[in-house]
């Protein structure tokens, strides 16, 4: 017969969002390279548990470096910073997994 099921009780996925101390994070990274002429664009993505900081060189091209946060437990998180599909750097501070961004050998245009 039919299942009734009560939709109260269906299990959704966390949200996660960058806190406005994240944000300011990321975004003065970004600014500085902006300065320096590395990346020109970027864009702030959520998907299911996870927020996404992404940066380009154009805005038509993929993202040189994503920034990801997820849930880790109730009350922290998780932080990754990705080059393509490659992980660079993961931790639970995001001032450290940012760190290998910081003073990166310019990207030459192919």
């Amino acid at each position: 017969m039919t299942e009734l099921i009560r939709l109260a009780d269906r299990k959704r996925p966390r949200q996660v969002f960058f806190s406005r101390t994240e944000l300011m994070q990321l975004l003065d990274l970004y600014s500085r390279q902006v300065a320096a002429g590395e990346w020109r664009d970027y864009a702030i993505d959520q998907k299911s548990g996870m927020a996404i900081f992404s940066v380009f060189r154009h805005s038509f091209d993929r993202p040189l470096f994503s920034i990801a946060k997820w849930a880790d437990s109730q009350r922290s998180a998780a932080y990754a910073v990705f080059a393509g599909p490659r992980r660079l750097k993961a931790g639970v501070d995001l001032r450290d997994v940012l760190a290998v961004l910081e003073g990166r050998p310019r990207l030459v245009p192919a």
